[in-house]
């Protein structure tokens, strides 16, 4: 064996003491599988990399339709397709890792069954597929301040901060979902349920400033909530305030989130090969 290669010897108890030193020597299985499922999503689809693009736009038009046009919400003097896009970006992204990342682990079983690698690697790479259609859907908020010649202020700096909330949330809850999944196999079909439901309760079509005070805090307990506001406030400046007490609630439940559902998604890891 050339001195430059290395030998992984699997020893027992190796999961336990090696874990995330083993999680970054198999980065490259991690690139593999996030390329992996970039090029299937998009395979002999006709349009290609245009179906990131399409599904969020129609949404927008049709939340643009219902909630401005017909139940006239206000808008705060920003065009309402932008209020409507800077919410869709990070609820997309929740949704479409949420949903991936739920049932990564079941449609990878016989890789599970037959290789050992740390399994959080499964679920990581379809968060970061999720992120990708993300990225590749911003360039409708882009095309939507151009055309209608909107200049975010100096809150968009901190975008990338709300992006690494929007992360983490995603990550907790795939995480959560996934292991979940492999135990009780009914979440398959809980998953597209949550995801629905989750569209509405969550302030994606209109804002949330139009919660009565009394209940914002109430309704802060989803973590999307503040993850929304977030993005709202860093695109729309000082055309929308940011509760802060719910953002607060937020960040701590997308913590929290995120924190269990690496320590359940460790716990049960390990019988993840018998019960796939």
């Amino acid at each position: 064996m050339h001195a430059s290669q290395q030998m992984l010897i699997i020893e027992a108890g190796r999961s336990e003491r090696h874990y995330w030193r083993d999680l970054w020597r198999y980065r490259e299985l991690f690139y593999i599988l996030a390329w992996r499922d970039i090029l299937v999503r998009y395979k002999q689809t006709v349009i290609g990399l245009a179906w990131s693009l399409l599904r969020p736009f129609l949404t927008m038009l049709v939340f643009t339709l219902v909630f401005s046009k017909l139940a006239k919400l206000p808008s705060y003097n920003v065009p309402y397709p932008i209020l409507v896009f800077s919410a869709l970006l990070p609820w997309q992204f929740f949704a479409n890792a949420f949903t991936e990342a739920g049932n990564s682990l079941i449609n990878n079983a016989n890789m599970i069954s037959k290789v050992y690698f740390p399994r959080l690697v499964i679920p990581a790479s379809a968060v970061i597929v999720s992120f990708v259609d993300f990225l590749i859907s911003g360039a409708i908020l882009i095309a939507l301040m151009v055309w209608y010649g909107y200049m975010p202020d100096w809150h968009i700096v901190m975008l990338p901060l709300f992006i690494l909330i929007a992360f983490a949330a995603a990550m907790g809850a795939g995480l959560w979902v996934a292991a979940l999944n492999v135990k009780y196999r009914d979440f398959r079909y809980i998953i597209p349920f949550v995801v629905q439901f989750g569209l509405y309760v969550s302030p994606v079509g209109f804002s949330s400033n139009i919660v009565p005070d009394k209940w914002r805090l109430l309704y802060s307990i989803n973590p999307m909530v503040g993850v929304i506001d977030g993005f709202r406030w860093s695109i729309m400046g000082g055309n929308v305030h940011l509760y802060w007490p719910g953002f607060v609630l937020s960040v701590a439940l997308v913590t929290t989130m995120l924190i269990t559902g690496v320590m359940y998604f460790r716990q049960t890891e390990r019988r993840f090969a018998d019960l796939i």
